[in-house]
């Protein structure tokens, strides 16, 4: 097995000496940030005092979060879905539990994401689970190494299975995508990642080119992420982090911020 090494701003996973980078690319991309006290790189046994928390969402949903918090912090969503089950987004850690945990929901039949910030270590994720990992063509620059387990799948949409499928968006990166899942909420329900930003309020919904660097989107790219977007119908949308829940009006709330961009860029 390949040796590797964790960014610990990021959580990214890379094969270790000789092909480590000096400083982790995904952070010093505009969109993330590398800290003031400079690169820092950590391995996963260094990460074993650590948990991973799983709450459950709803009766086909479970949330799975490492305590205390590392990296990003963000929450990798488990879709429980009678023809296989679905990880969107991961978490740059996995403990024996939460293995157990899943193979007695029935394992992973796939591992989806919205964008690279959350690829994490999917490559250890995607080998003890034997299941394809989907990620979108025009993100697969940012793919830290190659492993059989990666589908890069290009155009607007790839269907799964039981009414779910990957869309593609764009905006905060250029292959960020949602998930859309059919028939479990009245309209339809969305795990947008931070494909859009959803507030604490819950009231609104934000897209950037960069959350932690506050940095907008051209005209042109917001058109096209919306309009894209637009054409789904959901109810409910779940977020990159915990309390990023909108169960029921997801689609007015959605509707209401992004009038607001297009109020502000003349659209």
């Amino acid at each position: 097995m390949n040796k590797t090494i964790i960014c610990g701003t990021c959580g990214t996973q890379f094969l270790d000496e000789p092909t480590t980078p000096s400083i982790c690319p995904i952070c010093t991309d505009d969109r993330q940030y590398v800290p003031e006290n400079g690169q820092q790189w950590t391995l996963s046994a260094e990460l074993e005092h650590r948990t991973i928390k799983i709450t459950q969402l709803n009766e086909h949903l479970y949330a799975l979060k490492i305590q205390p918090d590392f990296a990003i912090a963000q929450r990798a969503l488990l879709l429980i879905s009678p023809e296989g089950n679905i990880l969107w987004d991961c978490i740059p850690y996995l403990d024996k539990a939460t293995i157990d945990f899943i193979r007695a929901k029935g394992g992973l039949k796939a591992i989806a994401f919205s964008h690279p910030h959350y690829y994490s270590n999917m490559n250890d994720w995607a080998a003890e689970f034997e299941c394809p990992i989907y990620i979108h063509q025009n993100d697969a620059k940012w793919v830290p190494f190659d492993s059989p387990y990666i589908y890069l799948w290009d155009g607007n949409t790839t269907q799964l299975w039981d009414g779910i499928s990957i869309v593609h968006i764009g905006g905060h990166f250029a292959g960020s995508c949602v998930l859309h899942i059919k028939g479990l909420t009245p309209q339809g329900m969305m795990f947008c990642g931070d494909t859009f930003n959803i507030a604490r309020s819950k009231r609104h919904m934000a897209i950037m080119y960069s959350y932690p660097n506050i940095i907008l989107l051209s005209k042109t790219e917001f058109a096209k992420a919306y309009q894209r977007a637009s054409q789904l119908n959901f109810d409910t949308v779940y977020g990159a982090f915990e309390n990023q829940d909108i169960e029921g009006n997801a689609m007015e709330i959605f509707e209401a911020s992004m009038q607001r961009y297009k109020d502000s860029y003349g659209l």
